[in-house]
């Protein structure tokens, strides 16, 4: 296995396309970890914390929908879901880049 800082730091910057392509930033860290995961030191736990982050909010997403219709408090999820869509990608490319581990807050642990 080989160290290779730039590529993870790419893999959690690449979730920012969504704002781009809407569906990019699901599946350039998924592919990016599918194809590495055995190649690059780190990128299997980089890449499975990212994979459970994006499962984890598009299912708080599913959940703020009725939300709206019923209490509109699911305005403020989709708010808040959106500052973490957006800040914790460059948290964690920076952590990847100072060779932490990511912690993405709220991930359920689909992938173990």
């Amino acid at each position: 296995m080989k160290e290779n800082k730039q590529l993870l730091v790419l893999t959690h910057l690449s979730q920012l396309l969504d704002f781009v392509t809407g569906i990019g930033g699901f599946i350039v860290p998924l592919i990016l970890w599918l194809l590495k995961r055995d190649d690059v030191y780190g990128m299997n736990e980089h890449g499975k914390a990212i994979l459970n982050f994006r499962i984890s909010m598009f299912i708080y997403m599913l959940i703020c929908v009725p939300a709206v219709l019923i209490f509109g408090l699911g305005i403020i999820g989709f708010i808040v879901i959106g500052i973490f869509y957006l800040i914790f990608p460059i948290i964690n490319a920076i952590k990847a880049s100072n060779n932490e581990m990511p912690s993405y807050p709220l991930s359920i642990r689909f992938i173990k």
